[in-house]
This record gives structure tokens, C-alpha cells and sequence, in this order.
């Protein structure tokens, strides 16, 4: 996966932020536990079918208002190999107006990728629930073997 990150992370170290093993289930203690704004963050998940997947985001995971994101921003699954999906250059318009492309960060959810009305990857605000989707933002596959799927364990890493 680190041949994927952008160049100038590819030395490095990687900082545990958040473990559900350690940390519970919780979106909000995610956030919590985020790193700097600005801060790359790399979202692993395994699912309760032994899938692997996740997201990265040149920006930490936080609670905001909107969408948020560079272009470096990608999700990814292996499956059994590693599939990257990158940001297609698209973007969408959200209800306030602006248009934005990455990630979008409330209370109750976390979505990265967008278009069509489905996420590229999404989860409920316990961590335990969750979806996948193809969308327009990363024209990707779905990561999971089923559209939605229950989480097992899930780690955020800065960078």
C-alpha cells in the first residue's frame, strides 16, 4: 500500500491513532483521537467476512461540516490483491452549495467518495456497521464483498 501514498509520505512512520481493539467502537473517540488537521490519515478495515479495505486521506478524519479532501485521497481493498482506487477528478455539489471532492465527517457518519447518492465507503457512528458502493468520485468497486457490512476491526494511522 505505501507504493500508493504520495511521494513525499513514503518515508514516513506510521502512528497508531485509533484501534477499535484498543479504543472501542466510537466514532466520536475517532475524532477524538485524530491527528493534527492536516495530518494524512490511512482508515484499515476488516470486516466480519475476512475482507480487507479502507481509505486514505491526505487530511486527518474529523467531524466538519462538509466535504473535505485533496485529490490525493484514494480507497482501496484487497481482494485477494490489492486494488487502488484513486481520485477520478470528479467532484460533487452538496446541498450548501460548494463543490468539494474527499471526504465528509458528522457525529453520526463517516463517507469518503460520493456520487449518485452513494458513498464509496461509509460507517455508522457505533463503527460497527458500514457500506460500500461505486461512485463517481473514485469510480471504484465495491470493497467489501456485500454493499454493507459489519466491521470486525478498524485502525486509523497518521502519517
Amino acid at each position: 500500500l505505501g507504493l500508493h501514498l504520495p511521494p513525499r509520505l513514503t518515508q514516513q512512520p506510521w502512528n497508531l491513532l485509533y484501534g477499535t481493539g484498543r479504543d472501542g467502537f466510537s466514532l466520536r473517540t475517532l475524532y477524538r483521537c485524530g491527528a493534527q488537521p492536516g495530518s494524512p490519515a490511512l482508515l484499515l478495515i476488516r470486516d466480519t467476512e475476512a475482507q480487507a479495505f479502507g481509505a486514505f486521506s491526505a487530511t486527518t478524519f474529523r467531524c466538519s461540516n462538509g466535504f473535505y479532501g485533496t485529490g490525493e485521497s484514494f480507497l482501496f481493498s484487497f481482494s485477494p490483491e490489492l486494488k487502488v482506487f484513486f481520485w477520478r477528478g470528479r467532484t460533487w455539489v452538496p446541498a450548501h452549495g460548494t463543490a468539494q471532492h474527499g471526504t465528509a465527517g458528522q457525529s453520526t457518519t463517516e463517507a469518503v467518495g460520493a456520487g449518485s447518492g452513494r458513498f464509496g465507503l461509509w460507517l455508522d457512528e457505533d463503527l460497527h456497521h458500514g457500506g460500500s458502493h461505486p461512485c463517481d468520485t473514485f469510480d471504484n468497486e465495491t470493497l467489501s464483498p456485500r454493499e454493507e457490512f459489519c466491521v470486525q476491526d478498524l485502525e486509523v494511522w497518521s502519517l
